[in-house]
């Protein structure tokens, strides 16, 4: 699947955490450095030291241009890559708030986009990204994007691009939600007299080793929450307050999911 991208070259605008991550799972999965072409104005002693090409001029026809850069760089990005438009490259990018129909204006009605909301844990390659391909996209371009993108972890298609600001709401800020999980679990440890460093290992233990039981196990959430949960015990008493229809965890946390899609659609228009 990658060795046309070996063959005809793979251009990554951006190189910043995720861009990094990409690049890593990429190189460890084989692709040539040589057939790597990185547009990064301030690149790091590791990219530097990757031996792809480095700010150099770019190929005429690559096999994907990955597009990789903060929203609100996006309009002095693109014309960079206007140049690689009007054949059969595959233009992939994982830019949030940024809609397939500017792409489409950017690079012509014929271009070829997938676009995709990956998620930070593809630092350690246990990412998951979500992607949609546009009209021009063939099967063969989202089997393409689909082999880039699970270099640092698994990958789902979405059937319209409207669900990427559901996405970006779930699995695009799951990370920050589980990491301020950790923080309160921590901060409710100390409270009941932990030291703080101890209520932090505490917490943070937890979840990783909950995460790992969650990856592993065939059983779904919920009945791993009931494998736990023993009737009258301590953590039931605990359920009653998380679980509470009015003020618990689930309206919260839907609260809280649906303002981050409503921002993302704010942000795309």
């Amino acid at each position: 699947m990658l060795d046309n991208v070996a063959r005809d070259g793979l251009v990554l605008l951006g190189c910043g955490k995720m861009g990094s991550a990409l690049l890593q799972g990429w190189l460890t999965q084989g692709v040539p450095p040589g057939s790597v072409w990185v547009i990064e104005p301030r690149p790091s002693d590791w990219l530097i030291a990757q031996g792809v090409h480095l700010n150099e001029a770019l190929p005429a026809r690559p096999a994907v241009v990955l597009i990789a850069v903060k929203p609100q760089m996006m309009g002095a990005a693109l014309p960079q890559l206007q140049a690689l438009s009007g054949g059969d490259t595959l233009f992939l990018s994982i830019a949030a708030g940024t809609r397939i129909a500017a792409f489409e204006v950017a690079f012509g009605a014929s271009a070829h986009i997938v676009r995709a909301m990956p998620n930070t844990p593809a630092a350690v390659a246990r990412g998951i990204t979500a992607m949609i391909g546009n009209g021009n996209a063939t099967p063969a371009d989202l089997d393409l994007a689909e082999a880039l993108l699970s270099a640092v972890g698994q990958v789902v298609r979405l059937s319209e691009e409207g669900q990427i600001d559901a996405v970006t709401a779930l699995s695009g800020g799951g990370p920050a939600y589980v990491f301020h999980l950790i923080e309160a679990m921590a901060a409710a440890g100390e409270a009941l007299g932990l030291p703080a460093d101890m209520a932090m290992q505490l917490a943070r233990t937890t979840v990783i080793g909950s995460g790992e039981l969650a990856r592993q196990s065939p059983d779904t959430a919920a009945q791993m929450r009931i494998n736990v949960t023993s009737p009258g015990g301590t953590t039931a008493e605990a359920l009653k307050v998380l679980m509470d229809e009015a003020t618990g965890f689930p309206p919260l946390m839907a609260k809280a999911v649906k303002a981050a899609a409503d921002r993302g659609r704010e942000l795309g228009k």
